[in-house]
């Protein structure tokens, strides 16, 4: 069973892009966890921004969003 993960900053229960987008712009290898808000704030872009660069990973084919 996989391990539930939530956003280290506000405890928000995390959607699989948004662990995936974690990894992907902090560190394959990070433990910390972000939401799509918490990152956007974190990284200084803004929600809309993040959910762009989602669909171009995946487009791109990024194995860490299937």
């Amino acid at each position: 069973m996989r391990k539930k993960r939530v956003c280290c900053d506000c405890g928000k229960a995390l959607k699989k892009d948004e662990v995936a987008l974690s990894r992907k712009l902090i560190d394959v290898d990070t433990e910390e966890f972000y939401c799509i808000s918490c990152l956007a704030e974190f990284i200084g872009c803004t929600i809309q921004d993040l959910r762009e660069k989602i669909q171009e990973f995946k487009e791109q084919g990024c194995t860490l969003f299937l």
